[in-house]
C-alpha cells in the first residue's frame, strides 16, 4: 500500500506500530518503522508535544489505509499517581463518538424488521410526553427532536455530571416531566444528548437485550474489537483504562472522570485500534452486519421540515476536506477528548484519543492527516481592512438578539478596536466595509441608512441572523421587582432572586449564586444563561424563562 508524504515522494508505509511513544519522538519504540521517513512522524510528534510533555496526560493517534493500520503511536502519560504511560493499547472514554455506534445498533433494528426510523418514539418510550408534534427515531438520531439536552437540564436542576450519578432511569423521569420542545421536530438542527439516550433505551426494550449486551454480541465482537465496551456502570474495574484529567503542568492537574451510568450518547471505552476497525468496517461494510445500505443510511444527511439538508447525518457528521468527503465526529466526556474520521474516497481513517480536558484531538488529527493527505496551497485569507475610528466604529455598537434562540451579541468599541462581549470575548477583523470576521465566522453590519438593522453571523453556508435590541440599566426599584422564589415543575428546582447592592443574585437550591447582569427589557444575562422574565395581565412579573445553549425558555413561575 503506498501513500505519498509531502517529504518522500512514493514513500512506503508499512505497517508502524508504536506501542509506547512517550516524548521525545528519539526515545520511542520504533519496532516496524522500516521505509517512513523519520522526518514524517516527527512532524507528528511535533504536533503532540504541545500538549505538556512526558509527564502530563496526553493521546493516542493511529492511522490507517485501506482498512490496515499503518501508524499508531501515544502521548504522555495514562495515569500520573503510578506514572503509567499511555500507550496503542490504552483504553480512554470516546465522549460522543460513541453515537455513530448507538445510531448502528438502531439500524440493525430495523433490517432486523422490528422498528422504522421513521416510527413514533412514544411507540417504544411511553414516558416521553406527547408534545403535540412527533418525535421520530430519526429526529432522535439527527438531533432535530427538539428535545432539550439532558446534561443543560441537570445542570438547572442542581445536579450536573459529576454531583450524582444518573442513570437511564433520571433521564426518563426528567423527559416525562417536560412541557415543552426547543423547537418542532425537523425544524432545525440544534445537538441533544437526550436522542441518544433514548435511543440507547429503546434498543434495550426493542431487542429485549440490555443495550451494552446487545452491541457487544451484534457489534463489537464480530469486528474483532475486543477492547470496546460501554461504562454501564462506572464503579467497574477496567483494566488498561486511562484516567481522566484537567488542568495544566503549571497549575496543577485534576481527576476528572465520568461518573454516570448514562450511556448511548456517549460512554464508550474503545482504543484507537478498535475505532481504526470500526471505520475499516463503515468502508466495507459485511452483509452480516447490515451492507452498503446500513452505512448509506448512516451517511445520508438528514433533510428539515424546510428542504434544507443539514450537515448531520445519523451519528456522523458529514462535510469535506479540501474537496474530499469527510465523515467524522469529534467527543468530549468528563477530562477524555476524542475524534473519528475517515476519508472513504481516499480509504484514509484517523482516530485521536485523549485524557487531558484541554486536549484538541480535532487539531491534532488534522495535523497528522496533513501529513499523510497533504491539503493543496491555500487560498490567501482575506486581509484586514485598514483601521476605523471610534466614532466609525460607533454605528457597529450595541447589542444584538436571535428571536428563536435568544443567543446575544453584544459588541462594544474597547481602545480603539471594535470587541465582543457577547458571547465570548473576541476583537473582529475587518474585511470590507460592514463586513468583519470574528467567532470563527463572518459578521455582516446591514444597514438602513446609518442605523445597522440586523447582523448576519455565516458560517459554511448557514446564516443566522441578529436583531439590535435596545439594551437598558434597571433601576433598584425596577431590581428590585424581579425579586422573589421561582419553581419549575419541568425540573423540580427553585431558585430565588434578590436584589442586593444595585444588582440582581440567583440563588439556586444548592446556595450556588449567579449575578443577573441586565441585558435588554425584562432580559438578563447570567452563567447560567439568558434569563427573560414573563408579566401577566397587569404587568406584574410572573415567572421567567432560561435560555442556555441547547435548552430553551425552561419555565420558572414566581410563587
Amino acid at each position: 500500500m503506498t501513500l505519498h508524504l509531502p517529504l518522500r515522494a512514493h514513500a512506503t508505509l508499512a505497517a508502524i506500530t508504536l506501542a509506547l511513544a512517550p516524548w521525545p519522538a528519539s526515545h520511542a519504540q520504533q519496532a516496524g518503522l522500516t521505509s517512513v521517513p523519520d522526518s514524517a512522524v516527527a512532524r507528528i510528534d511535533r504536533a503532540f508535544a504541545a500538549l505538556g510533555g512526558p509527564d502530563a496526560p496526553g493521546c493516542a493517534i493511529g492511522l490507517s489505509e485501506q482498512g490496515r493500520p499503518v501508524l499508531t503511536r501515544a502521548y504522555g502519560m495514562a495515569n500520573l499517581e503510578y506514572g503509567v504511560p499511555n500507550t496503542a493499547e490504552t483504553i480512554f472514554e470516546s465522549g460522543s463518538v460513541a453515537k455513530q455506534f448507538t445510531a448502528t445498533a438502531m439500524m440493525l433494528l430495523v433490517q432486523d424488521g422490528k422498528l422504522s426510523l421513521d416510527d413514533d418514539v412514544r411507540k417504544y418510550l411511553p414516558e416521553v410526553p406527547d408534545f403535540g408534534k412527533k418525535i421520530t427515531i430519526r429526529n432522535l438520531l439527527t438531533h432535530t427532536s427538539g428535545l432539550r439536552d439532558q446534561w443543560g437540564l441537570l445542570g438547572l436542576r442542581g445536579s450536573p455530571p459529576g454531583s450524582q450519578v444518573h442513570s437511564f432511569a433520571t433521564i426518563l423521569d426528567l423527559v416525562s416531566h417536560q412541557k415543552a420542545l426547543n423547537f418542532d421536530p425537523g425544524a432545525e438542527y440544534l445537538y441533544s444528548n437526550t436522542g441518544y439516550t433514548l435511543a440507547a433505551i429503546i434498543v434495550q426494550r426493542v431487542s429485549g437485550q440490555p443495550f451494552a449486551t446487545f452491541t457487544e454480541e451484534r457489534m463489537f465482537k464480530p469486528l474483532g474489537m475486543t477492547n470496546t465496551r460501554w461504562r454501564a456502570d462506572f464503579t467497574t474495574v477496567v483494566r488498561n483504562r486511562a484516567t481522566a484529567y484537567s488542568g495544566t503542568a503549571a497549575a496543577g492537574f485534576h481527576l476528572d472522570m465520568p461518573f454516570t451510568n448514562v450511556i448511548g450518547n456517549g460512554g464508550l471505552l474503545t482504543t484507537v485500534g478498535d475505532l481504526l476497525k470500526w471505520n475499516a468496517f463503515l468502508d466495507a461494510p459485511p452483509a452480516a452486519l447490515g451492507g452498503p445500505t446500513l452505512v448509506q443510511t448512516l451517511e445520508t444527511p438528514m433533510i428539515f421540515n424546510n428542504g434544507r439538508k443539514s450537515g448531520y447525518a445519523l451519528g456522523l457528521s458529514v462535510a469535506t476536506r479540501d474537496g474530499i468527503r469527510e465523515v467524522s465526529h469529534a467527543g468530549a466526556t468528563a477530562g477524555y477528548r476524542t475524534w473519528l474520521a475517515r476519508y472513504p474516497e481516499r480509504g484514509m481513517s484517523v482516530a485521536v484519543l485523549c485524557n487531558l480536558a484541554s486536549a484538541n484531538p480535532t487539531s491534532l488529527g488534522n495535523q497528522a492527516m496533513d501529513v499523510i493527505m497533504p491539503r493543496p496551497a491555500a487560498s490567501p485569507v482575506a486581509a484586514a481592512v485598514g483601521t476605523m475610528t471610534d466614532s466609525e466604529l460607533a454605528p457597529y455598537v450595541g447589542l444584538f438578539r436571535t428571536r428563536g434562540s435568544q443567543n446575544l451579541i453584544r459588541t462594544v468599541v474597547r481602545d480603539g478596536k471594535l470587541v465582543t462581549e457577547l458571547p465570548v470575548a473576541s476583537t473582529p477583523t475587518r474585511l470590507a466595509p460592514d463586513r468583519f470576521r470574528a467567532l470563527g465566522q463572518e459578521m455582516i453590519f446591514r444597514r438602513d441608512g446609518g442605523r445597522v438593522r440586523d447582523v448576519l453571523l455565516v458560517s459554511d453556508g448557514d446564516t443566522t441572523r441578529f436583531e439590535p435590541v435596545a439594551a437598558v440599566s434597571p433601576s433598584a426599584v425596577q431590581l428590585a421587582s424581579y425579586a422573589g422564589s421561582y419553581w419549575s415543575d419541568e425540573l423540580d428546582t427553585r431558585f430565588t432572586i434578590t436584589a442586593r447592592d444595585g444588582a440582581l443574585v440567583m440563588r439556586s437550591r444548592l446556595g450556588e449564586e449567579t449575578l443577573l447582569a441586565p441585558a435588554f427589557a425584562d432580559a438578563f444575562t447570567s452563567q447560567a444563561g439568558t434569563v427573560i422574565f414573563s408579566r401577566d395581565a397587569r404587568g406584574k412579573v410572573s415567572g421567567f424563562g432560561i435560555w442556555a445553549g441547547r435548552i430553551r425558555d425552561v419555565r420558572f413561575r414566581r410563587e
